[in-house]
Parts: structure tokens; C-alpha cells; sequence
């Protein structure tokens, strides 16, 4: 498998046209010299469970003189499609920020049916603890994000329990908690998409034929782990959006408040699942910069 080193270093040469006549931007010098920035370490195995090896992707800053903040990303895809390699150009804000990276791939539906997914993700959680110290991980600013599927994955990592009893692929004494959690567009009621007007056929390709399928959906939906004592959450979904409905953020947003958590919503007028505009894209980063320094994790210096 290729490094995601040379994609780095392909990526600056695809931003870079013209660099002898134009005066380079400050993203395009970033850009250009990003691969000297990051040591890149591919294709970290996390987990091994069912003869299955799940993988992650870490990018650590090469000259960090203290523990650096944690970006953690989960891929979409309804749990049964997608990869980290695929999604990796979604991470390129917290590059550029400084931040280390971890692009989080796990086990698909076709490998391992639900819960397995949110097992992984929260093993993943685990290894960046155990293993903060040999890369000058700070374990006190970790915040998870992802698109559709991989939003749901970061709201599972950073709400889970071990009460919840999805931890037992990856058992440690570890405290597992996050700082912050970024959520696009990721379903909030997976039962819902199921069965009924909001149904996805790769949701039900999740769960296969189990009969206990909606006692599953049910473990693994945020909505059942809603409390207080939660870190502050940030959801981004269009109100338009047919494929994981509106709906899903709302109830969220609401039973958040509700129980007195901290959270946001950003509502993308007109906006469907994902694919969002060049403004509406840069209103969504300034709400996230916003969010990260309100939140505690960065300094305002981002």
C-alpha cells in the first residue's frame, strides 16, 4: 500500500502550478512543505480480532517540543463501504494546523457485522492512550470527527461507557474520553434507518439477518448515551439532507439541551449530505475554530 508520504508530497506538486511566475500563497507554501513537517506512519495495526488486522494512519508533527493536540477521523460510508486512504484529503485542516493526526480505518459490514464498527473505533481511542507518549500525544485535547458514517463513530467514541460493554475487543484500565467531538451529518437513531421512510439498504446491510437487530441499533445509537457529563459536541448537518435526515441532528441538538450538555448545531441551509459549497465550507471551519477554542483545545492561535 502506498504511503500516505507521497500523496503528501504528489498533493503539494498538484497545489504548487505556476511557481516560477506567482508568488505562492501562504497554504501553498504550507502545502509544499508539509511532507517535512510530518512524520508519517501508515498502516498502524490497533486491533486484531475475527484473523482481521484494523488499521490506522498516524501523522505526527516532526518538530513538536510538547505533547500536540489529537485530531482522530472516521471515515463515512454506512459502516460497509469507504476507507481512510479514500478520505484522507479530510484531514488536511488539522495538518495545517499543527495537530497530530490519526485517519481511523476499521471493520466494515462485509468483514463484521454491527457493533463492530464502534468496538474498533473505540479500540482505536485506546491505542492513541496507550501510546501517547512514545508519539507527544496529548490525551487531554483528543477530539474525534467524521463525515455520515465516520460522525457516528466519533459521537460513539467520545459517549461511550464501558457500562455500554462495547470495549471488550480492547480491555485496559485506561480512562477513555475525548475533549471534543465534531459530528457531520452522522445518524443519531440507527434503528430508524432500518426499517420505515427513512430506511438505507446499507444500514440493514449492517446487521445482516440478526434477529435482535433493533436491540443492536439501539446499543449503538448516540441518542442512548445522551447525558450531561458529556464533552461539548458540535453537529454539522444540512436541512436538506435525505440520506441521513435533518431529524437525526435535531432530536441530538435536543435531547442534548435537554439533559444540560454542551452542544451546538450548525445548520447548512439548502444543504444535502455533504457536498456543501466553497462559503458554506469556510462558515463551517470558522464555527470549528470557534468551537475548539471555546471547548478548551486550542488557544485561539489556530
Amino acid at each position: 500500500m502506498k504511503s500516505p508520504a507521497p500523496v503528501l508530497a504528489a498533493l503539494a506538486a498538484v497545489l504548487l502550478p505556476g511557481i516560477a511566475s506567482a508568488q505562492l500563497s501562504e497554504q501553498a507554501v504550507w502545502a509544499a512543505y508539509a511532507p517535512n513537517q510530518y512524520q508519517v506512519t501508515p498502516d498502524v495495526t490497533y486491533l486484531t480480532s475475527e484473523g482481521f488486522e484494523s488499521r490506522l494512519d498516524l501523522y505526527v508533527p516532526r518538530n513538536a517540543t510538547a505533547p500536540t493536540p489529537v485530531l482522530m477521523y472516521f471515515h463515512g460510508g454506512f459502516w460497509v463501504r469507504g476507507s481512510k486512504d479514500a478520505s484522507m484529503l479530510n484531514i488536511l485542516p488539522y495538518l495545517e494546523m499543527g495537530w497530530a493526526v490519526v485517519n481511523v480505518g476499521y471493520r466494515l459490514g462485509r468483514i463484521s457485522l454491527a457493533p463492530a464498527a464502534v468496538q474498533d473505533a473505540r479500540c482505536a481511542l485506546r491505542w492513541v492512550v496507550r501510546n501517547a507518549a512514545q508519539y507527544r500525544l496529548d490525551t487531554s485535547r483528543i477530539v474525534t470527527t467524521g463525515h455520515s458514517a465516520g460522525g457516528h463513530l466519533s459521537l460513539m467514541t467520545g459517549m461511550l461507557t464501558p457500562a455500554a460493554g462495547l470495549d471488550d475487543r480492547c480491555p485496559g484500565s485506561e480512562p477513555l474520553s475525548v475533549a471534543a467531538i465534531i459530528d457531520w451529518y452522522g445518524p443519531t437513531d440507527v434503528g430508524d434507518q432500518l426499517e420505515g421512510p427513512n430506511r438505507q439498504d446499507a444500514v440493514v446491510e449492517w446487521f445482516g439477518g440478526m434477529p435482535d437487530r433493533f436491540e443492536v441499533a439501539e446499543r449503538v445509537s448516540p441518542l442512548t448515551y445522551v447525558r450531561r457529563d458529556l464533552p461539548p459536541i458540535l453537529t454539522i448537518h444540512g436541512d436538506a439532507d435525505r440520506t441521513v435526515p435533518y431529524e437525526h441532528a435535531v432530536r441530538l441538538h435536543a435531547a442534548l439541551e435537554a439533559a444540560g450538555a454542551k452542544h451546538e448545531l450548525h445548520t447548512v441551509p439548502g444543504g444535502a449530505h455533504g457536498g456543501f459549497t466553497r462559503d458554506q465550507t469556510v462558515q463551517i471551519f470558522q464555527t470549528i475554530n470557534r468551537f475548539l477554542r471555546e471547548a478548551g483545545v486550542t488557544d485561539g492561535q489556530q
